[in-house]
């Protein structure tokens, strides 16, 4: 199951987006953008989450590590 970062960072190059541009026009900063997608962030705000969604025109539910009723993994702590 892909993490947090790793959905935003497939869904941002899908986009076209570097990293600045998508810090920009999230008003996310780059660094802190950068830390979710290499896994140093694995716990990002919602708030934080809802702009990096809509930035990506994804529901927020797409960025979660799993959907509700679905199993989380066994290993996730």
């Amino acid at each position: 199951m892909a993490t947090i970062g790793e959905k935003i960072r497939v869904l941002r190059i899908g986009k076209g987006l570097s990293v600045n541009e998508f810090a920009k026009l999230s008003k996310v900063s780059k660094s802190y953008i950068s830390n979710i997608e290499r896994g140093v962030q694995k716990n990002p705000s919602l708030i934080v989450m809802g702009k990096l969604a809509k930035t990506l025109e994804v529901p927020l539910e797409e960025l979660l590590p799993y959907r509700w009723g679905d199993e989380p993994e066994k290993n996730a702590k």
